[in-house]
């Protein structure tokens, strides 16, 4: 290296942690290469993520023929192994492997059964949605191999979410952890966007087996991210293993423990109806543009990639007020405030024929679904018990995926329904979906009414966070 190479790699570094998001998480320890490389499970988390609730849901049901309640129960059976997310962070906080690692084995299997799901998922969907020469195949088998797919996929992104944020608590000093835990998610975000444009780009031809080789190559990318990631992050204390199970509570112990923090159960109940008012409308934001304003199949992928966005600024946005002292509740609260005109601009996009106005409440519902998230994640770390950092973590994932499963599998339910009712429907197509729409503003004035007493009571964040 040269001598002005040198030196302007010496100011890039210095001015790193000024203009780059999250670079102030980095340290000595732990420097930003490295989080970055640890990242990467996010982007799998992501990649995994974009094909569920963005691509497959509209190829689904646009171009197969799908119904939209069929798409999304298979959509939310990933979510059904959300409730143990608590039992997974549990699990790794206290585990120690032959080789002397607590989280790696449970990403490593987490990274498997991902694969696996991936490697079986496009020619179930076939099979499913009798396309070519599978409509010979009995229908069971379709129905059988895509809720397995699905399963095993919902499987793998929880343990390898839960145990990968876990991981990176774990590595991270004390003063740094909300800050390193901030750029996980902002990786998992900026993994969506990417990915959401180049499954839009290779499917703007659609064919089934287009579909097959997409998914199929997600797969692989899936080993790839998180064998890189976790490529020499964990230490391994040999010797610990007897040392470990002696000294490990039990589980209802740990969540007795963790339940009676302050506002424990009240905050778990907001996490979930705000989370299920920013998730009914992920089976159905793309299918509302292809059927009510004509959208193709690469535009309507690129909404998720402007979802992402939104909520890539929003959590950003959260990280940087948070880390002065905000109260999270708050935060959390403009989260909700900001989803009620997001949705009235979706609504409004069908009579106005606006394309600007749809993509623009798309943007909206992410930006503020990252406020919210952002807020309850960091209220969660800071009031978990100390060695209890996966079992907090779990427990907020588990709440909020769950909830989102919930309100996938109602969003496509309620859509038919509607659609199906032999009534006259005041905004001709759109009348399903809109239905929908107006049912998460309910859900997040429910959500704002219940963290009403926990912004009266919340501490102050600590000033090391």
């Amino acid at each position: 290296m040269n001598r002005f190479s040198e030196k302007v790699m010496r100011a890039w570094v210095a001015r790193g942690a000024r203009y780059l998001p999250f670079a102030d998480a980095a340290t000595p320890e732990l420097p930003l290469s490295r989080l970055l490389r640890l990242s990467l499970f996010q982007v799998s988390v992501g990649m995994a993520l974009v094909l569920l609730v963005g691509t497959l849901n509209r190829v689904m049901i646009v171009e197969l023929g799908a119904p939209a309640s069929l798409v999304g129960v298979m959509v939310s059976l990933p979510l059904v192994f959300a409730p143990l997310r608590a039992l997974i962070g549990f699990r790794s906080d206290n585990h120690e492997s032959a080789l002397g690692w607590k989280r790696v084995p449970f990403i490593w299997k987490g990274a498997l059964l991902q694969f696996g799901g991936l490697s079986i998922m496009p020619f179930a969907i076939l099979v499913l949605t009798g396309q070519g020469h599978s409509n010979q195949a009995p229908a069971w088998i379709g129905y059988i191999g895509g809720g397995v797919a699905f399963l095993l996929v919902g499987a793998g992104l929880h343990m390898i979410q839960t145990v990968g944020l876990a991981l990176a608590t774990d590595l991270a000093p004390e003063e740094s952890k909300p800050k390193v835990v901030g750029l996980m998610y902002v990786s998992l975000l900026a993994g969506m966007i990417v990915c959401a444009q180049l499954f839009g780009y290779a499917l703007a031809d659609f064919s089934p087996a287009r579909l097959i080789q997409v998914i199929q190559t997600a797969a692989v990318a899936t080993l790839v991210l998180n064998v890189v990631a976790l490529w020499k992050q964990e230490t391994r204390r040999p010797g610990n293993v007897e040392r470990v199970v002696q000294r490990m509570p039990s589980f209802r112990e740990a969540w007795q423990s963790f339940t009676s923090g302050l506002g424990a159960v009240r905050r778990l109940v907001a996490v979930g109806l705000g989370t299920m008012a920013f998730s009914m409308e992920d089976v159905l934001l793309e299918p509302y543009g292809g059927q009510v304003l004509h959208l193709t199949v690469g535009q309507t992928t690129k909404l998720t990639a402007a979802l992402a966005i939104g909520g890539l600024f929003g959590f950003a946005l959260a990280s940087r007020v948070l880390s002065r002292g905000a109260d999270p509740f708050r935060m959390a609260t403009y989260g909700a405030l900001i989803g009620i005109p997001a949705f009235l601009s979706v609504i409004l996009a069908a009579p106005l024929h606006s394309m600007a106005l749809f993509a623009f409440g798309t943007a909206l519902i992410g930006f503020g679904a990252g406020l919210f998230g952002h807020g309850t994640l960091t209220a969660t770390m800071q009031l978990a018990p100390e060695e209890q950092t996966g079992l907090a973590l779990g427990a907020w994932g588990a709440v909020q995926a769950s909830a989102a499963g919930v309100a996938i599998a109602l969003g496509g339910v309620i859509r038919d329904v509607v659609a199906a009712l032999p009534i006259e429907q005041p905004f001709g197509v759109a009348t399903p979906y809109n239905t929908v729409y107006i049912l998460e503003i309910v859900f997040l004035i429910a959500a704002i009414i219940v963290m009403i007493p926990l912004l009266r009571r919340a501490p102050r964040a600590p000033a090391a966070a």
